[in-house]
């Protein structure tokens, strides 16, 4: 899953060697923080947080068939 996450965001940003997917697991949910450059937030979340559903929208998918949840928490790298 970090993989998938760390593919689609590079292929989205203009400074694709500032990704970062750190992974936290926990119980029964997975926790995936991408970090970017903040001049490519806005990138990653799209208009009004779609690029970012869409994101969520397949980790929720490819959750389902490994029966894990996982969520996506898209922080700015400072």
């Amino acid at each position: 899953m970090k993989e998938l996450v760390e593919l689609i965001a590079k292929a989205l940003v203009d400074q694709p060697e500032r990704v970062q997917v750190s992974v936290l697991e926990g119980e029964q949910t997975t926790i995936l923080e991408l970090k970017v450059a903040p001049e490519d937030l806005g990138k990653v979340i799209g208009k009004q947080g779609r690029t970012a559903r869409a994101i969520r929208i397949l980790l929720g998918a490819a959750g389902m068939k490994l029966k894990r949840r996982y969520n996506l928490e898209i922080i700015e790298k400072g």
